[in-house]
């Protein structure tokens, strides 16, 4: 039981940590709401800035790309329509090629390729001298080239103008343009394709690597210009090939000029992409930037967030963690000074200089705790306990007990001496004298679980087995005789050093009387006042066994009825039965001397009244004797 009430007292919901919980939760949702506030308006914010920018990267680098590949065609139709203008022959012409490439160093070659046949045929010839031999090109190797791309040559002689890749055959950043020209005289009137080979470094310049990445393919999806030149070197195709992008494919097959979406590639990784196609060969340029960079700021924006919401969290909780000792750690203290009082102890020193309301919770409570330590003075505190506890049940309640009664012996005339010697002084002085007596004895109770009674002047009465038992009637009756024998050892100690002719401070001899049987236990009383105590026969006849204690000379007499259940644990000796009032047949009684297993101390009655200093044996007209020595026995 005591299990289940410590259980049940133990504080499941501390006030600091409501209070924490609810400053977090509180703390959570504020902070909360206003980093996601912050984060989205952020984050929407740098999308838009950056779709912005990316998208005005894209058209800044399709328009270079456009003017760089307008330029190279437009210079290469200039010389060409110069040429057929004045003659190949003509020494005007000569100077023209020198000329061109003069100002144009970047384009490698020209050339007029014709469809004859079955095959094309390089019919005129253009070469810059000072690009061939800086890269030790050979004329052969541009002719590799159309046998490679014939398919581009059949296509760009119906019309159309490609952009080819021109790197994986040369080793170098080198683009070729074809282009379809019709009515050249240098070729004659057949289909006839304009053939250009031109450095592509300076484009690639502006297309250099950054947080927006921007390149060009052609209509097949083949790098033409790239920041990471591996990719244009090795002919890598941007649609089909090992770094292929959905976006590129999706770039290529629409049929917008220009477009800026947020996609995911193969990778998980999303992206910002724009797009743009440019009017010569079909070309594409995509401008790209992960999105991950974009919102890097926005993100770390949102961890200081987090982090400074976790720091002024982390601060409110130690502060209302400290705020909350002020309120718990006192109610801790009343929770405590609370289950005493419910343990029956009303001694309690509760001291508080707070202002404010638990300080004034605190002194009223040690008010109350002094108000029920005086009332527990007036009442038996282990029933009232019992019975706050609901330990104790309202009504009667038949149950099988000990009962115990003690009276100091001659006290009449010990009372009258303290009243002849100090007069006035002298109830003050005897109740002294007898509280002292009486707290000795009361310990000797408590210590075996036994419950005062009443005090009936000197007179204590006490029961075991009543509000509480050890387990058993043998168990409870054993516990009373032992009782009483602590109270002999006691009142031997206390009286160490008394003389018999000191009035002030008299030795005690008491009687105890002690019985067994089925009583009635209960509250009985009234509305205003009630106790809790036991009545039948065998609280009558423990009473009367107790006043046969001066008569046979002995300090502790048992009746048959507790011999029976505890007797066989202690040295006892028969008396001559005695006939009691309400009782027809006589009562067998025993003196109880010792422990059966002492190892010292009185072994007969008369060695207990020797010990005592009982004056005489009595001598019992009227009875049948059969005394004998018993230790743990008897007839």
């Amino acid at each position: 039981m005591k299990k289940n009430r410590r259980a049940a007292d133990k504080i499941q919901r501390p006030i600091g940590a409501k209070l924490i919980i609810i400053i977090t939760i509180l703390l959570l949702l504020s902070l909360g709401a206003i980093t996601i506030l912050v984060s989205v308006m952020v984050t929407e914010d740098v999308r838009i800035t950056a779709e912005d920018n990316n998208l005005s990267v894209n058209r800044r680098s399709a328009s270079e790309a456009d003017n760089f590949l307008t330029m190279i065609r437009g210079n290469t139709y200039f010389l060409l329509d110069t040429i057929n203008a004045v003659g190949a022959a003509m020494p005007a012409a000569v100077f023209a090629e020198d000329f061109f490439f003069e100002h144009n160093r970047q384009i490698a070659f020209i050339g007029i390729v014709q469809n004859v046949g079955d095959s094309f045929q390089l019919i005129y010839t253009l070469t810059n001298e000072a690009f061939f031999l800086s890269n030790e090109l050979e004329l052969e190797d541009i002719k590799d080239f159309f046998t490679i791309h014939r398919k581009e040559l059949e296509r760009s002689s119906h019309g159309e103008t490609l952009l080819i890749n021109a790197a994986p055959v040369f080793d170098l950043p080198v683009l070729a343009m074809f282009s379809p020209r019709h009515n050249i005289s240098l070729a004659g009137s057949r289909p006839n394709v304009a053939v250009v080979f031109f450095s592509s470094n300076s484009l690639a310049e502006t297309f250099s690597e950054g947080v927006n990445l921007s390149y060009i393919i052609n209509d097949a999806g083949d790098y033409l210009i790239h920041a990471d030149y591996d990719l244009v070197r090795s002919g890598e195709n941007a649609a089909s090939g090992t770094v292929s992008s959905s976006f590129v494919s999706m770039a290529m097959e629409s049929t917008n000029q220009g477009r800026q979406i947020l996609f995911t590639e193969t990778d998980e990784k999303r992206y910002f992409g724009a797009f743009r196609k440019i009017s010569i060969g079909n070309a594409v340029v995509i401008t790209t930037i992960p999105y991950d960079i974009v919102m890097e700021g926005t993100a770390a924006t949102t961890r200081r967030n987090i982090y400074l919401s976790g720091a002024v969290l982390f601060i409110a909780i130690l502060f209302v963690w400290f705020f909350s000792k002020t309120v718990s750690v006192p109610l801790k203290i009343l929770a405590r000074a609370a289950r005493q009082i419910e343990g029956g102890n009303f001694e309690l020193d509760l001291k508080s200089k707070a202002k404010d309301e638990i300080g004034f919770l605190t002194r009223s409570f040690q008010k109350m705790s002094g108000a029920l330590n005086i009332f527990g003075r007036f009442t038996n505190k282990d029933i009232a306990v019992r019975a706050m506890r609901g330990e104790i049940k309202p009504g009667g309640l038949p149950r099988h007990a000990t009962i115990f009664f003690s009276d100091i012996r001659d006290f009449t005339a010990k009372s009258e001496s303290f009243t002849n010697t100090f007069r006035d002084d002298a109830s003050d002085r005897i109740v002294h004298w007898l509280n002292n007596y009486l707290t000795r004895m009361v310990d000797c109770v408590e210590k075996s679980n036994g419950v005062v009674d009443k005090f009936i002047g000197d007179a204590v009465m006490a029961h075991w087995g009543t509000a509480s038992t050890a387990g058993s009637p043998e168990k409870d009756a054993y516990n009373c005789i032992n009782t009483a024998l602590l109270m002999r050892e006691s009142l031997l100690e206390m009286n160490r050093g008394r003389r018999k002719d000191d009035v002030g401070n008299p030795p005690i001899v008491i009687g105890c009387g002690i019985n067994s049987g089925i009583v009635t236990t209960g509250q009985l009383g009234s509305e205003q006042r009630m106790e809790y105590t036991v009545i039948g026969d065998p609280v009558n006849l423990a009473s009367r066994v107790e006043s046969l204690t001066k008569t046979f000379g002995a300090d502790i007499l048992i009746s048959e009825s507790t011999w029976n259940l505890a007797g066989e644990h202690f040295i006892t000796e028969e008396l001559p039965s005695v006939k009691v009032k309400g009782k027809e047949k006589p009562v067998r009684l025993f003196a109880v001397i010792n422990y059966k297993d002492a190892s010292d101390g009185p072994k007969t009655l008369e060695q207990v009244r020797k010990l005592l200093d009982i004056q005489s044996t009595p001598n019992i007209a009227g009875t049948k004797s059969k005394r004998k020595s018993k230790t743990g026995g008897g007839e």
